[in-house]
């Protein structure tokens, strides 16, 4: 699989899929072209089938998670605060995968979700500020002790959330102060976009130019040579934090 290639939902993946003794990862999107990008390509390579559902345009979520091993819960331009049916369901639906003790991994929306589900509030900065581009994070003594983290993540969001009761908080910056958490042992939410490419950040930065005129987000090309400089520490820290994910799905598998 190239780097920046969309990957389809006919990803060799179904729900009874099998590749040797792995069962798949349900991969959750919102949006027609739907990327996993760098966390998808990771998981391919380590011998992981991918599942990938858009329920917000009809593809339906599992009613139990005995044939995967775990749910990946992506970004989109959406909030989890909207009324919309689909939205709603989702964050309902993730009891299931939190009561079959089933890893979860949610990503900016699908962070917030987790959180919200988790009793937690989602919320826009009160002086409107947002996080668009590469912007510090600081680690805490939790998160220190469990990963090596880059002084800089992506981001592309306008709201963020508190710390659900009983999460535990991993990362913080100075915007939003909570930016990862982990929930029991196998469940995290992050605030940033580690999956983000070269190609996403360009697309983004063009497809909704319009939010780089908000207070916090920075310019298209500030964020192209940001990227260039931080973006390889980001992408050792996913391959670390999804090396440990994954040993809580498949630890005698999971490639060294």
């Amino acid at each position: 699989m190239k780097a920046d290639s969309e990957l389809v939902k006919a990803s060799g993946a179904s729900e009874t899929d099998e590749r040797d003794g792995y069962l798949p990862v349900l991969m959750i999107g919102h949006h027609a072209a739907a990327n996993p990008s760098h966390v998808g390509r990771w998981l391919m390579d380590n011998g992981f089938d991918l599942d990938i559902r858009v329920p917000r345009l009809g593809d339906p979520l599992p009613e139990t998670m005995e044939r995967h091993s775990g749910v990946v819960i992506f970004g989109g331009p959406m909030s989890a605060t909207e009324p919309a049916d689909y939205m709603k369901r989702e964050i309902e639906w993730l009891g299931m995968p939190l009561e079959q003790e089933k890893p979860i991994f949610g990503i900016c929306l699908g962070g917030q979700m987790l959180a919200m589900h988790l009793g937690g509030e989602v919320r826009f900065h009160p002086e409107g500020r947002v996080e668009i581009g590469y912007h510090e994070i600081q680690p805490t003594a939790e998160g220190a002790q469990l990963l090596d983290w880059p002084s800089h993540m992506f981001h592309w969001h306008r709201e963020g959330h508190s710390l659900p009761s009983d999460a535990v908080q991993l990362a913080r910056s100075e915007t939003f102060e909570n930016q990862a958490f982990r929930y029991g042992k196998r469940s995290f939410g992050v605030q940033f976009h580690p999956e983000a490419s070269l190609v996403m950040i360009n697309r983004w930065t063009t497809r909704a130019a319009q939010r780089l005129a908000l207070p916090g987000a920075k310019p298209r090309l500030q964020q192209i040579d940001d990227h260039m400089e931080h973006g390889p520490q980001v992408q050792r820290w996913l391959a670390d934090f999804l090396r440990h994910w994954t040993a809580l799905l498949a630890p005698e598998r999971v490639s060294r």
